[in-house]
C-alpha cells in the first residue's frame, strides 16, 4: 500500500510534541470523588470502526503489526476516496498510534484522537478537511475514552468524552471550554438514577446540534441515551425498547453521527440470550429500531456505519451481519475471511472486508453469488520496535 505522495513516514515518540494546542480540550482537571464509590467512567468499545464520508467516500480503522504488549501494534486510518475502489493509508504523522485511534467526521471533515500510549498521558488531535493531503493539528489534555464514539465533531465544535467519564466541549480553534459534565454528573441526574447509569460509552451530536451521551444502564429495558438541556441538565432521548426487552438490561455500545442522522448500537440481555439492536434517529427525538440479532455470548470485535444509515457488527467465531438502514432486518454476511479487522458498508450496497496480518492488508469485497473476492493486496510500512 503506498500512501499520498509527500506523506511522511513512520514516526517516533519524540514527535507526539508537534501537537501544541491548535483545539485544546480538558484545560482543567477533573475533579476528585468527594468519598463514597467512584463515579461510573467510561467503558470500553472495540476501536476498529469504519464510517462514510460526506461525498461517498470512507474511513476505516483498524489494527496493524504485533502485539499490544511488546508495543508492536500500530493503529492505522484507511481511507477509500469517493469514486475510487482502493483503500489508501491516511494515518496522520507526528505522533505514537500504538494506544488507538478515535475519529469522527463531519461534513467534509475528519477529526481523529490518538489515544495515549508511550508514556504520554494527553491525547493527540489531528484534523483533515481535505481526505488526508493535509492535517491540522491539536490535543486533548486527558486521555481520550477507549471507545469508537468518544469524539464527537459538529463543524467546527468538539465533543470528547474522557476515560474518567468528564465530557468536554470546545467551540472553533478551542475557543469557548466548556465542561458538559464531570465525573459521575450524568449518572446522579435524576434521569440517569432512573436509568442506574454503570458507564458511559459515547457522545455525538443530535441532527440539531444538541450533545448526547451514551450510556450502559441496569434499570432493565432503558436505553440510556441522554441528550444535554439548555439549563445544563440531562434527560432521557430514546429511544423506547419493544416490550419483548422490557426484562433486560441494556448496554449502549455506539452511538455516533452519520449523513442520514444519528445511529446507535444496542446489547440486550446477557450470555446466551444477549442481542444486538440498531437505532436510527433523522432529528434527535424520533427513533426507529430495528429487530434483534441474536448475538449469544460471542464478543462483539468491530463495529461502524455505511451508507445510508447501515450498519455492520463482526463477532466473535466468524459470524458477521449487517443492517440497511431503517425498516430493515439484520443480514448475515458469509463467513469473513481470516483476519478480517473491520468491514465497510459503501455506496451501492457493496461490502468489503478489511483483512489484516502483521503488516500485509488484504481487502475482500463481497460479490452478489455471496462469496469473498479479493480485490486488494498491500503493505503497511511498519517499523517494528519504533512507536507508531
Amino acid at each position: 500500500m503506498t500512501a499520498r505522495p509527500g506523506r511522511p513516514g513512520r514516526r517516533s515518540a519524540g514527535t507526539a510534541v508537534l501537537f501544541a494546542g491548535a483545539v485544546l480540550l480538558a484545560g482543567c482537571a477533573s475533579p476528585a470523588t468527594q468519598g463514597g464509590a467512584p463515579p461510573p467512567a467510561a467503558a470500553a468499545v472495540p476501536l476498529a470502526t469504519s464510517m462514510t464520508a460526506a461525498g461517498g467516500g470512507a474511513w476505516a480503522i483498524v489494527a496493524t503489526g504485533g502485539k499490544t504488549a511488546d508495543e508492536n501494534q500500530f493503529w492505522e486510518l484507511l481511507a477509500r476516496p469517493a469514486g475510487s475502489t482502493q483503500w489508501e493509508l491516511e494515518t496522520p504523522p507526528g505522533v505514537a498510534d500504538n494506544g488507538g485511534l478515535v475519529a469522527s467526521a463531519s461534513g467534509g471533515s475528519l477529526t481523529v484522537a490518538f489515544r495515549p500510549s508511550q508514556g504520554l498521558t494527553f491525547s493527540p488531535l489531528a484534523s483533515t478537511s481535505d481526505d488526508g493531503t493535509t492535517w491540522g493539528t491539536g490535543l486533548i489534555d486527558a486521555p481520550v475514552a477507549a471507545g469508537p464514539d468518544a469524539l464527537a465533531a459538529n463543524g467546527r465544535t468538539l465533543l470528547a468524552l474522557l476515560s474518567d467519564g468528564t465530557i468536554d466541549q470546545a467551540g472553533p480553534a478551542g475557543a469557548g471550554l466548556t465542561r458538559l459534565a464531570a465525573p459521575g454528573a450524568v449518572a446522579a441526574s435524576p434521569a440517569g438514577r432512573r436509568c442506574q447509569v454503570t458507564s458511559l460509552t459515547a457522545v455525538a451530536y443530535a441532527p440539531s446540534g444538541i450533545p448526547l451521551a451514551a450510556a450502559s444502564c441496569t434499570r432493565p429495558g432503558t436505553a440510556g441515551i441522554f441528550a444535554r438541556t439548555a439549563a445544563g441538565t440531562w434527560q432521557v432521548a430514546g429511544p423506547a425498547l419493544p416490550a419483548t426487552l422490557a426484562s433486560r438490561p441494556v448496554r449502549m455500545l455506539r452511538l455516533t453521527g452519520t449523513t442520514a442522522g444519528d445511529t446507535a448500537l444496542l446489547a440486550s440481555g446477557t450470555g446466551s440470550t444477549a442481542s444486538l439492536l440498531a437505532a436510527w434517529t433523522a432529528n434527535g427525538t424520533r427513533w426507529t429500531t430495528s429487530p434483534p440479532l441474536t448475538a449469544g455470548s460471542r464478543q462483539l470485535l468491530a463495529s461502524g456505519t455505511g451508507a445510508g444509515g447501515a450498519a455492520w457488527v463482526l463477532l466473535a467465531g466468524g459470524r458477521a451481519a449487517a443492517i440497511a438502514g431503517p425498516g430493515a432486518a439484520w443480514r448475515q454476511l458469509p463467513a469473513p475471511p481470516p483476519g478480517t479487522a473491520a468491514l465497510a458498508v459503501l455506496p451501492g450496497g457493496t461490502t468489503d472486508a478489511l483483512a489484516v496480518a502483521g503488516a500485509t492488508l488484504t481487502v475482500y469485497q463481497l460479490t452478489p453469488a455471496g462469496t469473498w473476492s479479493r480485490t486488494q493486496f498491500a503493505k503497511i510500512p511498519i517499523q517494528y520496535g519504533s512507536s507508531g
